[in-house]
Formats: structure tokens, sequence, C-alpha cells
């Protein structure tokens, strides 16, 4: 897995400040995706496990830190990889959140083991491709209408879906 790019801090892409993870790689091919270097599997730096420890150590001993955030490409095509290191950071921060995006729609998610795992470690998934027919600049953390904040542990506690309304930031 390579690493697109990472952000030590942002308040871009979830609530608070928040360290961002760029993934490499993805299938979706969004008209209109911010990012279209991303796409590539081989975009970026190797996700070594050097990389991985520094960056951990990094966001688990960063004071100001709310959580971190997957992007990409998309995060959920390299879930296994992922899942190891959120764990870790789950380990060393339980206080701290973990917000995922992915151009998957959750109950797509859930229907493949490997990307479940991911799923069930974030406390918010921002999911559904991004449709430019959509685009609403004045939406919080999402570029389109068809994109959903998901609420993780809500959906997972009620067995539907529960969506977060942030209002305009």
């Amino acid at each position: 897995m390579n690493l697109f790019g990472y952000i030590p801090e942002s308040v871009n892409e979830g609530t608070g400040l928040r360290a961002v993870l760029f993934i490499s790689g993805c299938r979706h091919a969004c008209p209109g995706c911010f990012s279209p270097d991303s796409w590539s599997f081989r975009a970026g730096e190797p996700f070594t496990e050097e990389r991985q420890q520094q960056i951990l150590h990094e966001v688990t001993n960063h004071p100001l830190l709310d959580g971190v955030t997957l992007c990409g490409g998309d995060p959920f095509f390299s879930a296994a990889t992922c899942t190891r290191w959120v764990r870790q950071f789950r380990d060393a921060r339980p206080d701290l959140t973990v917000w995922a995006y992915t151009g998957f729609e959750y109950e797509e998610l859930i229907t493949d083991p490997e990307r479940a795992e991911l799923a069930q470690l974030c406390d918010v998934i921002i999911d559904g491709r991004y449709l430019a027919a959509e685009r609403d600049v004045s939406l919080p953390f999402r570029g389109s209408r068809n994109q959903r904040l998901i609420d993780v542990p809500a959906t997972q506690a009620s067995g539907t879906i529960v969506t977060l309304h942030l209002g305009a930031v």
C-alpha cells in the first residue's frame, strides 16, 4: 500500500483538529474528483512499517488532535493495511475519533468482511461517490448531496443508518 499524502493538522476532513492520511488507490474514478492523482495505487510513497510507526507516534503524542481521518484515493481499497494501522491507533488513543472517506456506500462496505472490519473501527464514514451533478459546497465535510456522514456506532447499535447533521460550519 502507498500513502499519497499526510497532513499532521487539518480542520477540513472532520470535526476538530485531525491528522489526515491520504491512501493511494481508487477504482471509483468519479468524474470531477478533487484528487485524481491519488487513483493510482503506486502514487505517493510506500506506507512501510517504519512510516506507519512514525505517523502513529506523531498522532498518538499530539496533545491537540481530536482524531485521524483516512482519505484517498479510497482507504477501503486497502482495507487490510488500514485496519492494522487503525487498530494500533485505537489501542494507543481510544479517546480520539476515526473518520474515513469512501466512494463505497456503507451498505456495500458491511457486506465485505475485510472492508466491514475497517468500517467498524470508524466513528464516522463519509460514504458515496462524488457526483458532480449533486455538487454542493455548503455541505460540511463532503462535496455532493448524495454523500452521507454515517455515525457508525449509532448505526451499529440501531441496525439502521444514522447520519450526523452538522449544519453549516
